[in-house]
């Protein structure tokens, strides 16, 4: 099948959100934005309120039946915003997100560089966020 087969199917399946609609919609209840880039990738700059989630450990940290997930996975009707650093991971994640069981896992069209692109809100920190671990809620 190949690669881009597989991004074009996953895209066809995903109601995909654009930087400006994702941030709208992760302000709403039952809606959380994922950021699945590494560190290196971060050092750059992290969305304000972004759960942290390195891709390996994606459909463990999200899945409210899975032992380590993250307190914010309650249930199989929250909406996943997956967020990548230029939209093409963030689509496969999304798609293996419903795959497990989450209806409403998308990402975001073009990811960090699309969001900064358009004038979003992003923070740079002296080191960047410690991705979230079985159980783990925000940082304070």
């Amino acid at each position: 099948m190949g690669i881009d087969n597989v991004l074009a199917a996953a895209w066809a399946g995903l109601r995909r959100l654009h930087p400006a609609e994702a941030w709208t919609a992760a302000q709403e209840q039952d809606t959380f934005l994922v950021d699945t880039r590494p560190a290196f990738q971060r050092r750059v700059g992290e969305v304000p309120g972004a759960i942290v989630i390195e891709r390996n450990h994606l459909e463990w940290r999200l899945d409210p039946n899975s032992s380590s997930r993250i307190p914010e996975a309650v249930h199989t009707d929250i909406r996943w915003i997956v967020l990548c650093e230029e939209g093409y991971s963030s689509s496969l994640a999304a798609l293996s997100l419903r795959a497990v069981g989450l209806p409403h896992a998308t990402d975001v069209i073009g990811g960090f560089q699309a969001w900064t692109a358009a004038g979003l809100p992003f923070t740079r920190r002296s080191r960047p966020t410690r991705p979230r671990g079985p159980g783990e809620g925000a940082e304070i």
